[in-house]
């Protein structure tokens, strides 16, 4: 495929570059969104799954990120707005088929996200046997805070994930109760697609989902990690 770098050759100009600020200075440039579906038991047992399913992947579009506590608007063709609270891993370094003992080199950091979902445009999709995609990768359904360097906090594999609205807590649980490590994750995704810096990762949402309003004031935090902050318009 013919490619050229003269801006002048583009039929119209080209989108901005997403971006998620890093913690103490920088912008982390967004190349695709990952998400794994059903990596905290008990919410898989609340949504009615089988806890011993292998991992499996969805996807949003990078400019689904919303960034810096702006508010996120109500998406049209739902009534059933959910809130998700999860880890999200920033790749900094390219790799296919990496291995579970070398995978966590190629995290860059963390960072705490939302990932927001039509719950029952998810449901009918599943009922008919059809993809989600309407009902995860929708505008503006990736709340994202600032990434923090893996260098200054480590690698975190426990710790409370929590999400609040209106103050009130909703969403409670731990790191630690990941059935899939970060580093399996990335293993196992690795397999499938090769993994580039600038992609996101995020690893599933535990137990205490629910629905959410225009109004509503959405506060996620995760220990060692960082928070995430938005108000449904």
């Amino acid at each position: 495929m013919w490619k050229s770098s003269n801006v002048g050759d583009f039929l119209f100009a080209p989108q901005a570059p997403v971006s998620v600020p890093i913690a103490r200075g920088g912008l982390f440039a967004v190349r695709r969104v990952y998400c794994v579906g059903r990596n905290y038991a008990e919410h898989i047992v609340e949504m009615g799954n089988d806890t011993r399913d292998p991992p499996f992947f969805f996807a949003k579009p990078a400019d689904a990120v919303v960034v810096g506590g702006a508010a996120m608007p109500y998406p049209p063709k739902t009534a059933d707005l959910h809130h998700e609270i999860e880890l999200v891993v920033a790749i900094g370094r390219d790799g296919s088929d990496i291995a579970v003992a070398d995978a966590l080199d190629h995290v860059y950091g963390y960072a705490a996200g939302l990932d927001m979902t039509r719950r029952d445009l998810q449901a009918a999709a599943k009922k008919a046997g059809r993809p989600w995609e309407m009902a995860k990768a929708f505008d503006h359904s990736a709340p994202i805070g600032t990434i923090e360097p893996a260098q200054t906090i480590g690698h975190p594999d426990k710790g409370a994930i929590t999400l609040s609205v209106n103050g009130q807590e909703r969403q409670r649980g731990d790191l630690g109760d990941q059935i899939w490590s970060v580093a399996e994750t990335i293993a196992f995704l690795s397999g499938f697609v090769a993994l580039k810096a600038g992609d996101l990762i995020m690893t599933g949402t535990p137990a205490g989902v629910g629905a959410v309003v225009r109004g509503d004031l959405l506060e996620g935090s995760i220990a060692g990690v960082g928070s995430v902050r938005t108000v449904i318009s």
